[in-house]
C-alpha cells in the first residue's frame, strides 16, 4: 500500500502532531511494509533525506513570528503537487486542516486516492489567538471546517474532539481513532533516572509534580501555579517540574516568582530525548494536566506508560477513560479544586504509585497498536472504493476552485513536459550536427595529412636529384604551410 501523509509541520518543528505523523510513517513502513511519503512545508536547512521514508517539502512562507514558530505552506506549487502525485498513492491522510488538506484535495483530483483527515487540535483557539479581528477569525474557522468536510473520511482522536468539531459547524460523520505513544511500557531503571535528573533540587520523600508540553496559558498553567501557591501556603512541601517551551514560558516563570514559588518550581525547558522524558515521568509522583484545550493529551498516555497518574479536568478530552481515584484524578477547573486534591494525595505517595500502575495497565496504548488499527481502516476504505461503496464526499463551495487549480496545474505540467521533450529533441539534433561536423573535420584533417605526406615525399625526392623543379616545390610548400596556419 502506498500512503501519503500530509502535515503542516515536520522536524525541525516539533509538536504533538509531528510526533503522530512520524510514528505513523515509521510503523506503516516497518510493521506493514507500506511505501510512505510525507508532504510538508519546507523549513530552511531541514534535512529531509535522513528518514527511512520519502519526505517531499513544498514552498512555504516565514510566519514563525505570527504562528509561534510555524511556517505557512503554499500548497498551490505545481511542481510539488506533480512530484507527490507521481508517487501514485493509494491513500491520502492529512493531519492539519490548512495547507495539508488543500494539498490533499489537489492530489485527490489527480490520483483519485481517498482522502482521510484526522482532527488533532482545537484549531479555533489558535486562530482566535493569532487573528485579533473576530469576524476574520470566524470566517477562517468556517473555511477550515469546509476544508475538513470535503474529505472522504474524518477521524478524531477522542469523542470530545468530535464534539468540539461539531460545535464549530462540522456536519459530517467522524470516527474515533486513538493515538498511541512511543514510550515502552514500564518504568525506567534507577540509574537512568538519577542521570537525567542530576543537579536538580529533588529531595527524597518530597512529592515531585510534573507538567510536560508546550508552555501555553491555555494548557492550564496559570491554574497550576495558583493551586501550588495555595498548597505552599498550607504548609505542604513539593517540587513542581515544567518541561517544554512556548510563547508563554517567560510569563509563567514570572508568575511563579511573583507567587513566591521560585524555590519549588523548576523550569527545565524542552527535552527532545525520549529516554530522558521517560526518566522524568518515572521520577515524578503525579502529572498535572488541567488542560481543556487538548483533544487527546498524548502526554497523559506517556505518563501512564511509566506508571504515572494524572490530574485532569472533569469532562475534558484528556480525561476520557479515567476513573477518579483509580487510574487518575478528576477535578473541577479551578485552583482551589486542584489544591484540595494535592493536599489530600501528596501525603500518601504509595497510593499515587498504585494509581499510576492502574494507568499503565488500563489507558496505555502503543503506537504499534494504534497504527495497526489505522492500517486496517485504510484497507477497508480502499475496499469500499473498489466496490463503489465509498460514501460520496460532501459538496463544499471550494470544490470548483480546487478542481480548477488542479486542472491548471496538470496543464502547466503538460506544457512543461512538452517543452522538456522539445528541448531534448533539439539537444539530440544539435548534438548530432556537432558530431557530424566533428567527424567531417577529422576526415578533412586526415585527408590533408595524407596530401602533406605525399608532397613531402616528393620534395625529398626532388632535392635528392637536384632537379630545378625543387625550387618550385619549395614555394608550394611554403604556400601549404601558410594555408595550414589559416
Amino acid at each position: 500500500m502506498k500512503v501519503c501523509l500530509l502535515n503542516d509541520s515536520f522536524p525541525p518543528a516539533i509538536d504533538g502532531v509531528v510526533n503522530v505523523v512520524m510514528n505513523y510513517a515509521d510503523h506503516l513502513g516497518r510493521d506493514h511494509g507500506a511505501e510512505v511519503t510525507v508532504g510538508t512545508p519546507e523549513y530552511p536547512g531541514a534535512l529531509y533525506d535522513q528518514y527511512p521514508y520519502r519526505v517531499i517539502p513544498y514552498p512555504s512562507l516565514d510566519t514563525t513570528a505570527l504562528m509561534s514558530g510555524y511556517r505557512a505552506g503554499l500548497p498551490l506549487s505545481g511542481k510539488s503537487v506533480e512530484e507527490l502525485a507521481a508517487v501514485r498513492p493509494d491513500i491520502l491522510h492529512s493531519h492539519c486542516p490548512v495547507a495539508s488538506t488543500v494539498l490533499g484535495r489537489l492530489l485527490r483530483e489527480q490520483t483519485e486516492a481517498p482522502l482521510v483527515f484526522t482532527y488533532h487540535t482545537k484549531f479555533d483557539i489558535d486562530i482566535h489567538r493569532a487573528v485579533k479581528i473576530p469576524p476574520v477569525a470566524e470566517e477562517t474557522i468556517r473555511a477550515m471546517v469546509s476544508n475538513i468536510e470535503a474529505c472522504d473520511e474524518v477521524w478524531v482522536v477522542s469523542q470530545g474532539a468530535g464534539e468540539n468539531l461539531k460545535s464549530l459547524g462540522y456536519q459530517g460523520a467522524y470516527r474515533v481513532m486513538n493515538n498511541g505513544v512511543d514510550f515502552a511500557r514500564g518504568r525506567v531503571d534507577q540509574g537512568t533516572v538519577e542521570k537525567a535528573t542530576a543537579g536538580y533540587d529533588l529531595p527524597a520523600g518530597v512529592p515531585v509534580l510534573l507538567f510536560v508540553g508546550r508552555m501555553m496559558t491555555y494548557k492550564g498553567l496559570p491554574l497550576i501555579l495558583d493551586a501550588l501557591k495555595l498548597l505552599m501556603d498550607g504548609g505542604q512541601d513539593f517540587r513542581m517540574v515544567f518541561i517544554g517551551k512556548g510563547p508563554d514560558k517567560e510569563k509563567m516563570e514570572q508568575k511563579a516568582r511573583s507567587l513566591g514559588l521560585s524555590d519549588k518550581c523548576i523550569f527545565v525547558g524542552p527535552i527532545y530525548d525520549r529516554d530522558q522524558l521517560r526518566a522524568w515521568n518515572t521520577r515524578a509522583d503525579l502529572f498535572l494536566f488541567p488542560s481543556t484545550f487538548d483533544t487527546n493529551g498524548l502526554v497523559v498516555r506517556e505518563a501512564a506508560a511509566c506508571g504515572l497518574g494524572c490530574v485532569l479536568v472533569k469532562g475534558s478530552c484528556a480525561a476520557e477513560g479515567i476513573t477518579d481515584g483509580h487510574n487518575g484524578f478528576l477535578i473541577d477547573e479551578s485552583p482551589e479544586a486542584m489544591a484540595a486534591l494535592l493536599r489530600r494525595v501528596c501525603t500518601d505517595l504509595p497510593m499515587l504509585h498504585t494509581v499510576g500502575q492502574h494507568a499503565m495497565d488500563e489507558i496505555y496504548l502503543s503506537w504499534q497498536s494504534a497504527v495497526d488499527e489505522a492500517y486496517d481502516r485504510y484497507g477497508a476504505i480502499l475496499d469500499l472504493k473498489k466496490g463503489g461503496k465509498l460514501p460520496p464526499k460532501r459538496k463544499v463551495p471550494t470544490d470548483y476552485l480546487v478542481t480548477l487549480a488542479s486542472r491548471s496545474m496538470e496543464e502547466r505540467a503538460r506544457r512543461r513536459r512538452i517543452r522538456q521533450e522539445l528541448f531534448n529533441d533539439f539537444k539530440e539534433t544539435a548534438q548530432g550536427m556537432m558530431d557530424n561536423i566533428q567527424e567531417a573535420e577529422r576526415s578533412a584533417e586526415q585527408h590533408w595529412n595524407r596530401v602533406s605526406e605525399t608532397l613531402q615525399r616528393d620534395m625529398e625526392a626532388l632535392r635528392s636529384t637536384e632537379d630545378p623543379k625543387a625550387k618550385i616545390w619549395e614555394e608550394m610548400e611554403r604556400g601549404l604551410e601558410a594555408l595550414k596556419k589559416r
